[in-house]
């Protein structure tokens, strides 16, 4: 029996006023009244987003007659029941204005949607196959607009949509539908092939890059990481969907392409020599996502199976899946050529700088840190750095302190690498986007049975303890050295501070700091050290004269109250890390770095 699809189409329909019209219809609603609901988050982003919030305005019809449809909560509305020979449609205004890879953005220049965002969730129709009418906005100046999106035309039905043409296109399930962002507009375009599988580059925003050089390492990148699962590639094809501002920066992976946000001096331009940091950081920016097509879009946690959308999915293992693809995206350019092994080591001495930076390593475990995402890591705060742990650069150490126990323990028979691949042979490829997912411990015991050692303490301490990891010793046998020093002479206060006009404010006081002891806050304006006006210009001049150890007066301002602190200034933290290469390389270190 042929399953009827749910159809919605999608038009910009207010481009002043950044509003889509999204329609959703059903040949085949509930016979108690169909309920509907848009999305509470989007996968790969764990904070509750509440895009209904988004909602302008909403309404239902069936044969040319309105339908009374009620909201019954925050997110979901309900239709009365209509005629079963009726089609019931539900149609909604949404407002875009969310310039973010998360979001809807919507005005004269483009359009960009994540489904999430737009389009309703029919409930208890969630596995009908889906077909959405993509159409253009009205008027002459939108006729060269063009779709990207890694969504499938919709054959067999009647489709207008061609090669990055509007028109109709299909998903198997609404979860594949809200899985494939879409852009429209008159965007530049680049492709190339990845291991025989079809690669598109759309990039948004006014730039002039260099879309060869970025399609040819782009192309060295995807290759590797394609071989390192293991030929086929999971994806009939793949799209990197790039908008490029003046300054920006992130990513979000999803099952056939992935949505980044870069400032255009990130790209490639024509003649560019050599790889500048600017555009090596883009380069892991596309490395990181593309990576999570396995981890974590198809190896994924067991409460990923099958996402609950209207509430959090909670979890202790995004350590695994976001730390894991936070130590391949640099390690992969590393392998593919496209950096060098001094390149690679700077990039890690800069990831074991962010994690020894903020005293929240100290307090919170990976497990925990992962599990409170919702709350803690998307919800930044003056004392996040005092209370939370990063699960993507402590988790990508971790990932490092595994890899290397693995290597030197067993010689290199066993590494992360053949982890990885294992896990995508037991719980990605044969079960896909909607198989069984991983258990808590079960990282844990399929290290220990293909290593054949023994790792609970490793694991207890690494992922759910605060315990400094031994990168130092566990690096050694791979002939590198790692050492400690202090980013600046300069005594420490132990504050971050960031400047505003030429006033100095601080942004965190750390634990334990002589500036927490004293009884100084975020937030607090800093006036003066011993009678001498702070700014910008003058607070490190004012310090270089004094030594750890000094007492000084500090005058600041909080709220609108003058204060007065002592404090002892401490010395300056050892917050550098710096890789080196033994002369001689070994055996270890080479079966590692040229995989």
């Amino acid at each position: 029996m042929k399953t009827t699809p749910v159809r919605y189409s999608l038009r910009p329909s207010n481009l002043q006023a950044h509003l889509f019209e999204v329609r959703c219809t059903l040949t085949e609603s509930d016979p108690a009244g169909q309920r509907f609901a848009l999305p509470a988050w989007i996968p790969g982003s764990y904070l509750i987003r509440d895009f209904a919030r988004h909602v302008v305005a909403i309404r239902a019809e069936a044969g040319g007659q309105a339908v009374p449809l009620e909201k019954v909560d925050k997110h979901t509305w309900h239709a009365r029941p209509v005629d079963n020979t009726q089609a019931l449609t539900v149609i909604s205004e949404i407002y875009a204005w969310d310039l973010s890879v998360r979001g809807a953005h919507l005005d004269q220049t483009h359009a960009f949607f994540n489904g999430s965002c737009v389009f309703l969730r029919a409930i208890g129709q969630e596995q009908r196959p889906c077909l959405v009418d993509l159409q253009p906005p009205l008027g002459q100046p939108f006729e060269q607009w063009r779709v990207a999106t890694a969504l499938s035309p919709a054959h067999g039905e009647v489709s207008a949509a061609d090669d990055h043409g509007f028109g109709l296109y299909r998903a198997d399930s609404y979860d594949e539908l809200i899985d494939h962002p879409v852009e429209m507009g008159r965007f530049a375009m680049a492709t190339f092939t990845a291991c025989g599988v079809p690669h598109e580059i759309a990039v948004s925003g006014r730039q002039d890059s260099d879309l060869q050089r970025l399609a040819s390492d782009l192309k060295r990148l995807c290759e590797w990481q394609i071989r390192f699962f293991g030929e086929p590639a999971p994806m009939s094809r793949y799209v990197f969907l790039i908008t490029a501002v003046g300054d920006a920066y992130g990513g979000l992976e999803h099952r056939s392409s992935t949505a980044l946000l870069c400032a255009r001096d990130d790209l490639p331009y024509r003649g560019m020599k050599g790889l500048p940091e600017r555009y090596r950081t883009f380069l892991g920016l596309c490395s990181h996502e593309y990576f999570h097509t396995w981890n974590v879009k198809r190896i994924k946690p067991a409460t990923f199976s099958r996402y609950n959308l209207d509430a959090e999915n909670y979890t202790t293992l995004l350590w695994a899946f976001e730390g894991f693809t936070s130590y391949y995206d640099d390690l992969a350019l590393l392998r593919c050529g496209l950096i060098t092994a001094k390149d690679w080591l700077q990039l890690l001495g800069k990831t074991m700088d962010r994690v020894q930076r903020d005293p929240g390593r100290r307090r919170q475990t990976l497990a925990q840190s992962s599990f409170d995402a919702w709350i803690k890591y998307y919800r930044p705060d003056e004392n996040s750095a005092n209370a939370v742990v990063n699960y993507y650069t402590k988790g990508a150490l971790v990932a490092l302190a595994l890899d290397l126990t693995l290597r030197a323990e067993t010689e290199n028979r066993s590494s992360l690498d053949e982890l990885m691949r294992a896990l995508w042979q037991r719980h990605g490829k044969l079960d896909g986007c909607t198989g069984r997912g991983l258990g808590e411990e079960d990282i844990r015991l399929m290290a220990e049975e293909l290593s054949g050692l023994k790792l609970e303490r490793f694991f207890a301490d690494a992922v759910h303890g605060t315990a400094e990891l031994p990168l130092a010793r566990l690096l050694k046998p791979f002939g590198i050295v790692l050492k400690r020093a202090a980013t600046s002479t300069l005594p420490s206060l132990g504050v971050r501070t960031e400047n505003e006009g030429n006033e100095v404010n601080l942004a965190t006081v750390y634990e334990g700091g002589p500036a927490q002891a004293a009884g100084l806050s975020a937030g607090d304006r800093l006036l003066a050290i011993d009678g001498l006006r702070v700014t910008p210009a003058s607070f490190d001049r004012l310090l270089c004269r004094r030594k750890a150890g000094d007492t000084i007066k500090l005058h600041a301002f909080r709220r609108d109250e003058l204060m007065e602190f002592t404090l002892r200034l401490a010395a300056p933290t050892k917050d550098h890390h710096k890789l080196l290469w033994q002369k001689k390389s070994n055996a270890l270190r080479a079966a590692w770095l040229q995989a």
